[in-house]
């Protein structure tokens, strides 16, 4: 991932929150019966779980100030 979208998504809420909204489309899709976009936006949803959960790092915050 870029630097600028290691920054967007440092809160868990956001990651959470893609990654549910990409959940729910792949269920409507795939109870709507169209099964090739159920089929892609399942591979998005698993790509935002691996992006978002299973290899994101967070980043750590460092103490600047020297006492």
């Amino acid at each position: 991932m870029k630097e600028k979208d290691l920054i967007f998504f440092q809160p868990l809420w956001r990651r959470i929150a893609v990654t549910l909204f990409c959940l729910a489309w792949s269920l409507y899709e795939w109870l709507s019966g169209a099964q090739l976009w159920g089929t892609i936006t399942a591979g998005i949803t698993i790509y935002c779980y691996w992006c978002l959960f299973h290899t994101f790092q967070p980043i750590k915050p460092t103490d600047t100030h020297v006492r």
